[in-house]
């Protein structure tokens, strides 16, 4: 296809990229806000709170992770059949989707409560009864809410496929202003201590999934759920999802166990580094947010093209997307650069923690705009047309010899402590980005087929 087919055959407008991508953003931004508004209301509790929050929370975020990798599955296969105007095969990978996600993050749920004990005292390694302690409420009260992510994650997944990110982003949009309401109240009303934050969380990720999955049953739409108690997996399609869904999957969750690994080395070095650790995750979401954001967009936009059987604008999208990328992160990280002597007073932790998060956050930014994009927007690309099992390979490889390895080489035998698992991290991104950009090159990508 030349570019003057390109320019009159477009399966997306400017407009409609616009509509798809900005939704997406600002309901991440609005998550990542509400993030950072928690994690400077625990510093108002204490170090030692920040601390518990935060090494839950990665535990949380693995599981997010996962339902997330599950709904992009379902939004790629969805998506290609969207492509192909089969719309009732569409219908049936939602409706499988949604099923299936509420049925494995129930049974994820009863696992994290029985291996509380495990995590507690063996993942999260050398930390104190204080940290254990608030720790230890948060899971208790957050882990109910596990399932509500995944259902929350399925519906938000059905929409963005039909085109329609704003609707997400509406629903995060209420629910995430009563959270910030729900927690200030209770952390500065009634002096709660990491309580305060936990069941905010619960009650608004239950609304969150109830609301969703209530709008997702409108018949009105091209893709909605069945109403029906009763439930046939249909293998033959879930086998689809998944094989989109579970190499994503296992590379998200191999990619937070990692991270999980790296934070017991990062407890060796002291209530500070975890606080600056911690603290830093916070702020730099905000540089990555944009290309994040629109990485979820982009599935449906490849995915459509792929199902279309329409490999010229897939390339085609691929390069405008990624030059709005490139663009989105320079502004994102000027700004965050920009606000972080703000954001470092309202914490209040002490100065040596303040000192180290500056440190990383300047690090992070620089590579933010200069790798990050080749190292994760290009798997979309490939998992969209449903080369999911290489990008799987290559992110198990470089976290073992990059984010993990590289972190206790760098940290303890080069002495460069807390910061060297961050140097390890923009490593990992190097090494990503140059197989990445060979694969693409190469076009092995477009011999894939998900349906």
């Amino acid at each position: 296809m030349d570019q003057k087919s390109l320019a009159t055959d477009k399966l997306f407008t400017n407009q409609d990229l616009f509509k798809l991508f900005l939704p997406v953003i600002i309901e991440q931004f609005l998550e990542y806000l509400v993030g950072l508004a928690d994690s400077i209301m625990v510093a108002h509790i204490g170090e030692s709170a920040v601390s518990g929050v935060s090494l839950v929370d990665f535990v949380m975020a693995l599981l997010i992770s996962l339902f997330a990798a599950l709904s992009t599955g379902g939004a790629v296969i969805a998506g290609q059949y969207m492509g192909r105007k089969q719309m009732e095969e569409s219908r049936e990978a939602a409706n499988q989707l949604v099923w299936f996600s509420g049925a494995i993050s129930v049974i994820i749920m009863v696992i994290i409560y029985l291996g509380k004990p495990l995590i507690l005292n063996g993942v999260f390694g050398q930390i104190t009864d204080e940290v254990r302690r608030d720790a230890n409420t948060y899971l208790m009260i957050t882990g109910i809410s596990i399932p509500f992510l995944a259902l929350y994650n399925a519906g938000a997944a059905i929409f963005r496929t039909m085109g329609n990110s704003k609707l997400p982003m509406n629903v995060m949009l209420y629910m995430n202003i009563a959270h910030a309401v729900g927690n200030a109240i209770l952390i500065y009303g009634f002096h709660f201590g990491v309580e305060g934050v936990a069941i905010p969380t619960l009650i608004l990720r239950i609304a969150a999934a109830v609301i969703i999955i209530t709008l997702a049953l409108n018949k009105k739409q091209s893709i909605y759920i069945k109403k029906s108690l009763k439930h046939k997996f249909n293998w033959s399609m879930l086998k689809r999802i998944l094989d989109i869904g579970v190499p994503y999957g296992l590379e998200n969750g191999l990619f937070y166990l990692g991270r999980i690994m790296v934070l017991s080395l990062v407890a060796t070095f002291g209530t500070a580094a975890i606080a600056a650790n911690a603290v830093s995750g916070t702020i730099v979401m905000f540089q990555v947010l944009p290309g994040m954001a629109i990485g979820l967009g982009l599935t449906v936009v490849i995915s459509r093209c792929v199902g279309a059987g329409n490999y010229e604008q897939a390339k085609y999208y691929t390069k405008k997307v990624m030059g709005i990328v490139y663009a989105a992160h320079v502004v994102s990280c000027a700004v965050v650069l920009a606000l972080l002597p703000s954001i470092l007073r309202l914490y209040g932790i002490s100065e040596t923690a303040t000192s180290l998060t500056t440190k990383i956050v300047w690090y992070h930014g620089a590579f933010m705009v200069a790798i990050w994009p080749l190292a994760y927007t290009l798997p979309v690309i490939f998992r969209a047309a449903g080369d999911a099992k290489f990008p799987m390979i290559v992110g198990t490889l470089t976290m073992i010899f990059c984010r993990i390895a590289l972190a206790y080489l760098l940290s303890i035998y080069f002495d460069m402590g807390m910061f060297g698992t961050w140097v390890a991290m923009f490593i990992d991104w190097i090494v990503k980005a140059i197989i990445f950009i060979y694969r693409y090159i190469s076009g092995k990508w477009t011999e894939f087929h998900a349906i």
